[in-house]
């Protein structure tokens, strides 16, 4: 038996290695012929002796295993996004205020790929997990379907935990061989190799994923400093000794002229590569200066990525058509017909507002240029006025609320249009849509479709009648598509949203003016709603980074709602700012705690919140240092990492009882 273990770590460190010469060095060390001959061997041993088959294992990569669905995965530290620009003068001015406030002059510049964010997360040098960006805090474990890409080390070269992050990426010449086939048996083709990208790692069944042959670039560590590592260019040497793949044409650049000059050798190399990229990433290469310069709300201020031009397409404009936003806001859309645009299908495109059609002089019937603004939003650029058949209509903006047929008026000198009908069934429907949204009250299983649905069988008019839904259960089950395990789910989610804090409450009422940034602040500064309601527009105006026009609007919507908001508080929703730093408690502050399953009332990120305000620290992973592991229901592995630690454990009833006796904010 001695002798088959020897064997199969001989093997193991043949077939890794090759992978890691082949996919990460590209310097082949032996031919595909040996490597088959390995492969199979190696897999005769583990199916004959099951004992030394590890997870770790180079067979592991051809996929296999099906998973029911994707769990979710809350980050300890968020994967935000890069603030992008479109021209070398933004460029310009991103580079020469980094030099003017931190009188650093080095930055690395990368190529963008095209793909998608993935985290890697190693315990011991071992994979442990692969997960989405989401969005940004929250992701999907894929982890099934990582061990399938060659390029993505089962274990590194050295026994250490770890987190990196990277992009998966499709090759072209993958994507050309797929739709190939695609077309023989045919099924659509993949539209471009950053949806397909995403599809494959988004499979149930991993052995489909490995077929699709995806690659990665490594490019961030989000923990330098526990290394000792100084710059961002250390970093990627470091990651690269692990056994990462690292993208080659990174750049050291010591000047704007250098950086002008990556973006300018990326553009006109970027048609020769075998992979896509959208554009230029440019970090500054001092940690230090990285974490003195920290971050906006969304994006890191030590980072921009350039995008590249947008490529145009003509079309023709057939219609333009008029839709009601929450707000009432009446919006002209351009109707056309369908073209691709950068891989995908493009068949509607905001006209923003009638001023936004007039300047332009669009017509219906106009042959026009189309491109994805930031290579994402669909934008008709011009009118090709030479095209003209002298058949085109002219734009007429309409005059009443295509939806309700209201009035509509300009407000304050404004260039929208809105409905002024404050009982427009359209208003009033994405009204409801943004309060249950994922950035407002987050109240899940309320898609679009079934907010909509249950306005139109008159379950729900206005966002106050949400809360009444348990008291309608009988008669909606009457109706198709309503069991009563969903529905009951989306009534402990409604009753849950009343505990969300102040500022997701401001957000989700629609306030114009008001996004997620501003919400914030407003409840931060005020803490309650009755202190904000109480507020005088000059005390409004006094916060920093709230001007006149937005004080203006909180204030009058406030005033003018005032028995909305006191219909939701005798409803029981919370009216207080709960971000605020509460103090020490006992029984949290300074304890390291991991949560697992789901608690009664409580989403996790509404219980972490809670647990750093009073001064403790929320982690994803069980470890030693771990002081209580709150387990709620159907609890996942770190349940048992904690009977096995001996940790303390607070089931639900335990947790609830500590949450509700808490001080308020």
């Amino acid at each position: 038996m001695e002798n088959i273990k020897k064997r199969v770590e001989e093997l193991t460190k043949i077939l890794n290695d090759a992978n890691y010469n082949y996919y990460v060095l590209d310097n082949p060390t032996i031919t595909d012929q040996e490597y088959d001959k390995y492969i199979r061997e190696l897999e005769g041993i583990e199916e004959e002796y099951p004992e030394f088959a590890s997870d770790v294992s180079p067979t592991k990569r051809v996929g296999g295993e099906v998973i029911s669905k994707f769990e979710k995965v809350i980050r300890d530290k968020p994967m935000l996004s890069i603030g992008d620009v479109f021209n070398e003068e933004e460029v310009s001015d991103f580079v020469k205020k980094i030099i003017n406030e931190t009188d650093t002059h080095e930055f690395v510049c990368e190529q963008k790929i095209d793909g998608l964010g993935i985290s890697l997360i190693y315990e011991k040098g071992v994979l442990v997990r692969g997960v989405t960006r989401g969005d940004g805090l929250v992701g999907e474990d894929v982890t099934h379907n990582v061990k399938t890409i060659k390029s993505v080390p089962l274990k590194l070269k050295r026994d250490v935990d770890i987190e990196v992050r990277g992009e998966i990426f499709m090759h072209k010449s993958t994507l050309e061989k797929i739709n190939k086939e695609r077309e023989m048996l045919g099924k659509p083709k993949l539209q471009n190799v950053r949806n397909a990208a995403a599809g494959s790692i988004r499979q149930l069944d991993s052995s489909v994923t490995a077929k699709r042959e995806l690659d990665t670039f490594i490019y961030y560590l989000p923990n330098p400093t526990d290394f000792g590592i100084k710059t961002h260019l250390e970093a990627l040497q470091f990651m690269s000794d692990l056994g990462f793949k690292i993208n080659p044409n990174n750049r050291l650049v010591v000047s704007l002229d250098e950086v002008l000059k990556y973006i300018d050798d990326q553009t006109r190399k970027r048609g020769s590569l075998s992979y896509e990229i959208d554009g230029v990433v440019v970090k500054v290469n001092s940690i230090e200066m990285q974490e003195k310069l920290g971050n906006t709300a969304k994006y890191p201020r030590w980072v921009i990525a350039y995008k590249f031009p947008a490529l145009e397409v003509l079309t023709k404009l057939t219609d333009i058509i008029f839709t009601v936003g929450r707000t009432g806001r009446i919006t002209p859309n351009a109707v056309l017909e369908p073209v691709i645009v950068m891989g995908s299908t493009i068949r509607r495109a905001t006209l923003h507002n009638d001023d936004y059609v007039n300047q332009k002089g669009l017509k219906i019937g106009d042959i026009v240029s189309i491109r994805k603004a930031g290579d994402v939003i669909p934008e008709v650029v011009e009118a090709k006025i030479e095209r003209r058949t002298g058949d085109e209509l002219d734009f007429v903006m309409i005059d009443k609320c295509p939806m309700c047929g209201g009035k509509i008026e300009k407000r304050n000198g404004q260039v929208d249009y809105y409905c002024v009908n404050p009982d427009c069934p359209r208003r009033n429907i994405e009204g409801i849509i943004h309060y249950v949204s994922r950035d407002a009250m987050n109240i899940e299983g309320l898609g679009d479709e079934i907010v909509e649905e249950l306005y139109n069988l008159g379950f729900v008019k206005k966002i106050t009648d949400l809360y009444d839904l348990g008291s309608k259960k009988k008669q909606i089950m009457e109706f198709d598509g309503y069991g009563e395990k969903s529905l009951n789910k989306i009534i402990d989610n409604i009753e849950a949203s009343k505990n969300s804090s102040l500022e997701r409450l401001l957000f989700g009422l629609g306030i114009k003016e008001v996004g997620n940034k501003t919400a914030k602040i407003l409840a931060s500064n005020f803490e309650k709603m009755d202190n904000l309601m109480d507020a005088s527009i000059e005390e409004l105006e006094s916060i920093k980074d709230i001007g006149h026009i937005t004080a203006l609007s909180v204030y009058e919507f406030l005033q003018n709602n005032k028995d909305l908001i006191n219909e939701l508080k005798n409803i029981g929703v919370n009216m207080n700012y709960l971000g605020k730093n509460m103090g020490n408690n006992n029984l949290i502050s300074g304890k390291k705690f991991v949560i697992t399953g789901t608690i009664d009332g409580y989403g996790r990120k509404e219980i972490k919140e809670i647990i750093e305000s009073f001064n403790g620290v929320v982690s994803e992973s069980v470890s030693k240092n771990t002081d209580v592991v709150i387990v709620g229901d159907k609890p996942g592995s770190k349940y048992q990492d904690a009977l096995r630690l001996n940790i303390m454990i607070w089931d639900n009833k335990k947790t609830l009882e500590v949450l509700n006796n808490l001080p308020k904010a």
